[in-house]
């Protein structure tokens, strides 16, 4: 029988290696302020679009990666066994899809954001505006919340400190450097922070299998960790734990909708989501792109082995906290009287790891913390500061809208402090199943809406606004019902009505995902077709590399140069003026800003423009991945 009792972050060794953490990420952060063309829109944003593969990589998976990952996906191990893990998996095939079907279509169109593109695919206002409250909303519900959750729950355990001055302090820091530095600092240091989450993640389960004896006695001891105050059976493992394609009606991940969905369903995160098409954007071109999607693929691939694995490790080994039922135990061991699963990571990194190794998991831990709320920050800034923004703002200068973007993620930072009660709250048994829930719910029409919009030229306005509304209708009537009928106890009847007890939320998003293509069509057909003109660079068949325009119809296009103008001279300013400046990043000019693309033809087509060598090398890398995913699933099925 184990302890509830966790062993904090005590010894000064470990300590120290945490400190040591804050001061490197903060290092590397004020090291991106040293860049040059710091003081303009497309560098905060975007970069100034010449990031190399590696760190596009890199920053691609550690986006994605974040709290919820090691505590949720590693929890979700513990309670249920791998199957969830064809998230990961699938992200190969959509990462590929990113760089070779949608970025050159986004780059095409030359924009910041993915409500931009909707607007210049369509034209009109209300698709681009409606798309960036979504997100806004999609990123406080969902991502700041459970990445705060998460953290929160992991830094309690470990430090035994306040959540709400631990969460002050994380997005102290974050903050900070994102405020500073835009995507630029917040790309470099997601790259250090990968390797941190690497190196640290691959010692724990080393240390892990050790531990249990390999993974033959992983399989033989998980399904014998039962706890020993289960009375009624209910903290027994499954029979198809090690499993990924279980029963399509009455299991709890039926494999036809959990693949459909971890694909299909998930192409909106991947391809049409904010956080993560920005980082592809900053590539300095299409090859970098493409091996950077790459990259992160194969990095998408380790979460079984250094997640999964080790939380279905942390089972076996504390069967009596981690698989507890009991209400009470429950509410002891974690404060929740749901379950513990979500403790298994960090009980993990705190019952095993040695001193040292230990304050360096720690500082995996708030590295994944971090990389996903700087993420959330500099994405939800552009999204605020290009889509609504200047809505209420006619040719804002380029100084107002940096210091407006700056703004909005220390508003971010004050909403998700006071988000923090709701969090706690909601706490839920699985919090891995919940984030693919309700992303599933709100997010899996806007994949639909993007791919028709880059595939079938037929579709307009009408059929793209209307399609999406019956989508979130939809899917938002299945949330609402989801949340007032919570799924029953062990052992309770189930009552709920059929729409849940019958219909997996995996089938409902696909589901979804047809009535949403359906009434694309059908709206789209009710209103008049673009001209070519109108498509002209925004959809797959019409990119400016495979239609040539005219030189007059190029030069009608705005340079970089003509962008931004200047409309007044500068005025003299005081010494503090021009420090505060010079550190934010701040230009002195009132340069008014213009609502033309920042990439022109002539630069769009540079970009993805590729000699035969290197697109031949980059599609025979991608069949590889994609070999290597389909491995993995055939050998784990």
């Amino acid at each position: 029988m184990t302890t509830g009792v966790t062993p904090g972050l005590e010894d000064w060794g470990d300590i120290l290696v945490v400190g040591l953490y804050f001061v490197s990420v903060l290092l590397v952060g004020f090291w991106s302020l040293c860049r040059p063309n710091r003081e303009s829109v497309k560098s905060y944003f975007l970069a100034g679009r010449d990031m190399r593969w590696w760190p596009v990589g890199a920053s691609l998976f550690s986006s994605n990666i974040g709290s919820e990952h090691f505590v949720g996906l590693a929890g979700t191990g513990a309670a249920a066994g791998i199957a969830m893990v064809l998230y990961e998996w699938s992200s190969m095939l959509l990462v590929i899809l990113l760089a070779w079907v949608f970025l050159p279509v986004y780059v095409s169109a030359g924009v910041y954001t993915l409500p931009e593109y909707m607007s210049k695919r369509f034209g009109g206002t209300r698709l681009r505006v409606y798309l960036s409250c979504l997100s806004l909303v999609l990123y406080i519900v969902t991502k700041l919340a459970v990445s705060i959750y998460a953290g929160g729950l992991f830094i309690k355990l470990a430090l035994g400190w306040d959540m709400y001055i631990s969460i002050a302090g994380l997005l102290l820091v974050t903050g900070l450097y994102t405020v500073l530095g835009g995507l630029a600092a917040v790309i470099y240091t997601d790259t250090f922070q990968t390797l941190i989450m690497t190196v640290g993640a691959v010692i724990l389960a080393f240390i892990s299998f050790n531990k249990i004896g390999g993974y033959r006695q992983l399989e033989y001891r998980y399904m014998m960790a039962e706890p020993v105050n289960d009375t009624m059976g209910c903290g027994r493992p499954r029979e198809d734990a090690f499993h990924l394609f279980r029963d399509p009606v009455s299991s709890d991940n039926p494999w036809p909708g959990v693949l459909l969905q971890s694909s299909i369903g998930c192409m909106w995160y991947w391809c049409c989501d904010q956080v993560i098409v920005q980082r592809s954007l900053a590539a300095k071109n299409l090859s970098h792109a493409k091996a950077g999607s790459i990259l992160a693929g194969y990095l998408k691939l380790t979460p079984l082995f250094f997640m999964v694995l080790p939380g279905m490790i942390s089972r076996a080994l504390y069967p009596d906290v981690v698989a507890c039922t009991d209400p009470a135990l429950c509410e002891q061991y974690c404060e929740n009287p749901v379950g513990c699963s979500n403790v298994a990571y960090p009980k993990l990194v705190l019952e095993l790891m040695p001193v040292g190794l230990k304050g360096l998991l720690i500082a995996v831990m708030l590295s994944a913390i971090m990389s996903s709320l700087t993420s959330i920050f500099n994405s939800a800034a552009t999204l605020f500061t290009m889509d609504l923004w200047r809505r209420f703002r006619s040719r804002p200068s380029e100084r107002e809208l940096l210091i407006v973007g700056r703004l909005f993620v220390l508003l971010l930072c004050g909403v998700a402090i006071l988000w923090i009660p709701m969090v706690r709250s909601s706490q839920g048994g699985q919090l891995f199943n919940y984030i693919q829930a309700v992303q599933g719910y709100l997010g899996t029409p806007i994949g639909a809406l993007f791919l028709a919009a880059i595939l079938w030229k037929r579709m307009n306005e009408r059929g793209a606004f209307y399609g999406i509304l019956i989508g979130h209708a939809c899917g938002i009537s299945r949330m609402v019902i989801d949340f007032m009928y919570p799924a029953p106890g062990c052992g309770e009847e189930d009552t709920r009505p059929v729409i849940l007890s019958a219909v997996h939320y995996t089938y409902f998003g696909s589901l979804s995902l047809v009535v949403t293509t359906l009434a694309i069509i059908i709206f789209s057909f009710t209103a008049p077709a673009q001209t070519e003109d109108e498509l002209y660079g925004v959809t797959w068949w019409t990119r400016v590399d495979v239609i040539d325009k005219s030189s007059a119809v190029e030069s009608s296009i705005p340079q970089d140069s003509r962008t931004f103008h200047v409309s007044e001279p500068a005025p003299q300013h005081s010494k503090c003026d021009r420090f505060l400046n010079t550190v934010c990043g701040v230009p002195f000019s009132n340069a008014k800003s213009s609502e033309t693309a920042e990439i022109t033809v002539k630069q769009a087509k540079a970009f993805l423009a590729q000699d035969q060598t290197s697109r031949n090398v980059l599609d025979i890398n991608a069949a590889i991945g994609l070999a290597v995913m389909a491995f993995l699933i055939g050998y784990f099925h």
